[in-house]
């Protein structure tokens, strides 16, 4: 007897051998059942070489208990003892596979399906496991065999007799023979539909690859033919009664369970198509209707089940088409929306745990082989694999992956598919996810050799091969491109300059010629700069290949290397900022405008960084004044000075740029912003204030240049329109009021001609030509417009205002704002407007017409000749003016009474009149949709072409760009213009009803 507080001999002994609930495993050797073998040492090493010691051990146990009678359990413990293979074998498969120790309590004889070890026995095919189907008669009894030969595939897979590509081919030929089998069945239940057709079952996807898992959906497709004499609509209808019957004898619940779905929503039309076609009628759906997903899902097209025949001739008919789908039309924005992951679809808590979809999962692998079989498979014959690893190999073999890369990935996949297997094995049930559950991470680190430290050994190297996978999923692609190009190593097999161009091509480069010469400039040679150019190249153009125009993207990273290659800085920031790079991509591939802002000055590609140095934020107004008028201090002349101010005013549209596209299209650190109504307001107040700061540094240029610190007038700059509501684009003029007042003592013809000369010179220093961009004064919304003079003082202001003014003045003055000059004479000319555009008592009901009048004249007069009025985002129903004239007419109305409403910008007056029950909350959230959509189109338009335009573009690319900023992936610009008419459709109704009512 142990003493007390002492640990038995026995209990140590489990401990070293890997038990982890040491107690209940003695409890178990102690049952009747084991005091034959107890004590013998080879049944505790067996136990514990197996992945779960504890599990092994009670299913041994309850194998033993089920056997019918002492013989029966002598039998198996004297075989167990006695024969390795067996032994090894079937405690691999218990200490691996709860639900296959079930199977084996429930049939307590077929543990001797694992005895046999003969060489044939090693490696099964379709006719070994047919022969294991042979006597199922009924479901039940089906659901039985497979059970029992999956029990040898499982056995032979834990003790690694077979590797995990074999296991996976073993598993999909064991569902061959099982849809044959319940093919038979069918048929034996029905012989009059039998004998009226033909019928062939066709394996997709994983089981047509050869590289089923344990636990998936079979893919299938069927195809019938009437037999000679019969009628066709008949023998169809019995092809689907046979197909139909088929599928329920695989998928049913039974008392044995069921044995796995049948699938056959990958045939034309998936479920809303007929489940059985004629071979023609495949054909014709193929050459008019498929989508290039659909042949990248007859990659793996495999006859299976059925007439041999007719499953031979579906393959000879339709496999010419695969090869073609790379010439196909709409092949490049179809590859670039199925190469964006659908990781979105994956709930949050499970993105970190996804073997399949998640990033660097096996799905990265099988897509990034098959897009590369169907670009080069039309002139190569070795691509036509069905199965990933086969492939990729071949992919390797003809220089169109990298070996060392292909090796990677090889070693990657197998051990990812590994770990799917074995999960999957634990319960018999499909999934994908990594296990939480320590035991469950302990259970599945041992079944893959990890014994030492099998969690932390796991997780480690999971992690890494994900990593490995993330890493080469792109570079797959690209580096075999800078292989052919760059030369440096010979003997290794390279692309073709075909296959090359092929290549890119299907990545959506519409100048490949154009596209390889600038890879072979960027990648040639020994140096430093094209060594790391060609480390980072293969990302950058995956990056690019994402965007609407990958051709503009690679052509602007050339040029931006050619300007700063030999810059260490910039080398260095490509690669150790983490953010850099990505950053670079998305904004040389997104439009023309920041490329040429960037090209004008390139050492600006530093803000892309996200270290200290750099960063996308918008600076504040303050400090972007302080900056100008730094610069004016330093500068030797206004036009030196201005000169300066424009150079930060081109960084800083830069930045805001480059943030806008970075929050739009969102980057592997940063997703979208979710928020488009923040990235409005971002683009719109760093546009105003970086505006604001380019006209108080040009104002101070100006005037220290022709009367030194003071001029003869105090002066200040009234922003308008857009500008005063903090809402300008990238392409908007500065809408501006001048106001001025002559100092004590000054001569009043000397200060107006002072102030008139200010503003010409103003003018005419931020429109020089030079390389940067121009900044436009617009003083038209003055009294009188452009009959009346440039510049007035507060006086003659206040004197027109209140004997002159006009509706449409007052309600310009809604957007009135000081931005720029003396702070005091600004704060004076705001009070001096105030009651004019908050009216005491609202506006009276001509002064409404009025208003209404002029709207429907601006909307007849100013529309351009030919534009489409639902895609004119300024004046198009429910576009950017019906919105803001419907909120300024809230605000003429009630400014007085409600605080709220007395503000320049229309969002914050639109939530101040929701606020004040004004418009209804519905009405309110309609027009700020709308007001967001418009101008973020405008903005898109800008950064697109280069040149501001209010209407959507009609070059397709430069319409798929416009697509992209606002969130529609390749192949859907059409979706984005419907969503626009939707919006603004709805926000014209809110029009009608609030402002023309």
């Amino acid at each position: 007897m142990t003493a007390p507080g002492r640990r038995s001999s026995t209990f140590t002994r489990l401990l070293r051998h890997g038990f982890t609930d040491p107690s209940a495993a003695e409890r178990l050797l102690d049952a009747v059942e084991l005091a034959a073998v107890r004590d013998d040492p080879v049944l505790l090493e067996a136990l514990g070489a197996t992945a779960d010691p504890d599990l092994a051990l009670h299913g041994l146990v309850r194998l033993l208990e089920a056997q019918p009678d002492p013989t029966a359990r002598r039998e198996l413990l004297d075989t167990l003892i006695a024969a390795k293979p067996l032994r090894d074998r079937l405690l691999g498969v218990l200490g691996a596979s709860e639900a296959l120790a079930d199977h084996l309590a429930r049939h307590a004889g077929d543990w001797r399906a694992l005895v046999t070890y003969e060489p044939r026995d090693l490696h099964r095919g379709v006719e070994d496991f047919e022969r294991g189907l042979a006597e199922a008669d009924d479901p039940v009894s089906l659901r039985v065999a497979y059970r029992r030969c999956l029990l040898s595939i499982a056995a032979r897979d834990v003790c690694g007799t077979i590797d995990v590509a074999e296991t996976a081919a073993e598993l999909a030929d064991l569902a061959t023979a099982t849809l044959r089998a319940a093919l038979a069945l069918a048929e034996a239940a029905a012989p009059e539909d039998a004998a009226l057709c033909r019928l062939a079952v066709i394996a997709m996807g994983k089981c047509g690859g050869h590289e089923l898992n344990y636990v998936s959906d079979v893919d299938v497709i069927f195809v019938g033919e009437a037999v000679e004499g019969a009628d066709e609509p008949r023998a169809l209808r019995a092809a689907t009664a046979l197909a139909s019957h088929l599928m329920r004898i695989c998928s049913e619940t039974t008392v044995e369970g069921s044995i796995w779905p049948v699938d056959a929503n990958l045939r034309p039309e998936g479920r809303n198509g007929p489940l059985v076609r004629t071979l023609s009628s495949h054909l014709a759906y193929y050459q008019r209707w498929a989508k290039t997903w659909e042949f990248q899902a007859l990659l793996k097209a495999r006859p299976v089940a059925g007439d041999p025949g007719l499953g031979a001739e579906y393959v000879a008919a339709l496999q010419p088409l695969v090869w073609q789908a790379a010439d196909r039309e709409n092949f490049v924005p179809d590859v670039q929306k199925m190469r964006r992951r659908v990781v979105e679809n994956i709930p949050a808590a499970e993105v970190d745990r996804q073997l399949k979809l998640g990033p660097g999962g096996l799905r990265d692998v099988e897509f990034a082989v098959q897009l590369l079989q169907l670009v080069h498979g039309r002139a190569d014959t070795s691509l036509h694999s069905g199965t990933t690893l086969d492939a990729l190999e071949a992919l390797a073999a003809g220089g169109y992956v990298g070996r060392a890369d292909a090796a990677q990935l090889d070693e990657a996949y197998r051990f990812l598919r590994s770990m799917e297997h074995r999960i999957q094995l634990h319960r018999l049930r499909r999934t994908h996810l990594v296990p939480e559950d320590e035991a469950d991470l302990r259970r599945l680190g041992r079944s893959l050799g990890l014994r030492t430290d099998p969690v932390a050994g796991l997780l480690r190297a999971w992690k890494r091969h994900a990593s490995v996978v993330r890493r080469l999923h792109e570079k797959l692609f690209y580096r075999p491109l800078l292989d052919a190009v760059a030369q440096l190593a010979p003997g290794e097999a390279r692309l073709s300059a075909e296959a090359a161009r092929e290549r890119m091509v299907a990545l959506g480069y519409a100048d490949p010629a154009a596209a390889l010469r600038h890879l072979e400039a960027l990648a040639s040679g020994v140096t430093r700069k094209a060594a790391i150019q060609r480390t980072l190249l293969p990302v950058l153009l995956g990056w690019f290949a994402d965007s609407a125009d990958p051709d503009a993207g690679l052509l602007n990273f050339r040029k931006v290397s050619d300007a700063l290659g030999k810059t260490p800085w910039y080398l260095r920031l490509l690669r150790d900022e983490g953010a850099a790079a990505e950053n670079l991509a998305r904004v040389l591939s997104a439009g023309r405008l920041a490329p040429d802002l960037l090209m004008r000055a390139p050492e600006a590609v530093a803000l892309l960084g996200d270290g200290n140095a750099g960063g996308l934020a918008p600076r504040g107004r303050a400090q972007l004044e302080q900056e100008t008028l730094a610069a004016v201090r330093r500068a030797d002349g206004a036009v030196q000075a201005v000169a300066a101010v424009r150079g930060v005013r081109r960084r800083e549209l830069f930045r805001t740029a480059a943030a806008d596209i970075v929050g739009s299209y969102g980057t592997e650190a940063q997703p979208v912003e979710a928020d488009q109504g923040a990235l409005v307001d971002r683009v719109g107040a760093a546009v105003s204030d970086l505006t604001a700061a380019t006209l108080a540094g040009t104002l101070r240029a100006v005037v220290r240049e022709g009367w030194g610190d003071t001029l003869p007038t105090r002066f200040a700059i009234i922003g308008m329109g857009r500008f005063g509501g903090h809402e300008l684009g990238y392409g908007s003029d500065a809408d501006v009021l001048f106001v001025h007042e002559p100092r004590d003592g000054a001569d009043e013809r000397e200060a107006a001609g002072a102030a008139n000369k200010v503003v010409s010179e103003m003018r005419r220093l931020l429109q020089v030509p030079s390389a940067d961009p121009p900044l436009l004064i617009d003083a038209d919304l003055r009294p009188e417009g452009k009959s009346g003079p440039l510049v007035r003082t507060l006086k003659s202001y206040e004197a027109y205002y209140r004997r002159w003014s006009l509706v449409w003045e007052r309600h310009a003055l809604l957007r009135a704002e000081f931005v720029a000059g003396d702070e005091d004479l600004g704060r004076r000319f705001i009070e001096l407007v105030d009651p004019l555009r908050y009216p005491a008592g609202g506006l009276d009901d001509d002064a409404v017409r009025e208003i209404r009048r002029l709207k429907a004249r601006m909307e007849s007069e100013r529309l351009p000749r030919g534009a489409d009025p639902k895609l004119h985002a300024k004046l198009g129903p429910g576009g950017l003016s019906d919105v803001e004239w419907t909120v300024q007419l809230v605000q003429l109305r009630h400014g007085h009474e409600e605080a709220g409403l007395r503000t320049t910008r229309t969002r914050a007056a639109l939530a101040a009149a929701c606020e004040a029950g004004l418009i209804s909350a519905e009405n309110a959230t309609t027009l700020d949709e709308a007001w967001v959509l418009a101008t973020r189109v405008r903005n898109a338009v800008m950064l697109v072409r280069g040149r501001a335009a209010d209407t959507f573009p009609t070059d397709p690319r430069e319409l798929a760009a416009v697509g992209r900023y606002l969130g529609h992936g390749p192949g859907h610009a059409g979706d984005m213009l419907d969503e626009y008419r939707r919006t603004a459709r709805r926000a014209r109704a809110v029009v009608d009803e609030l402002f023309y009512a």
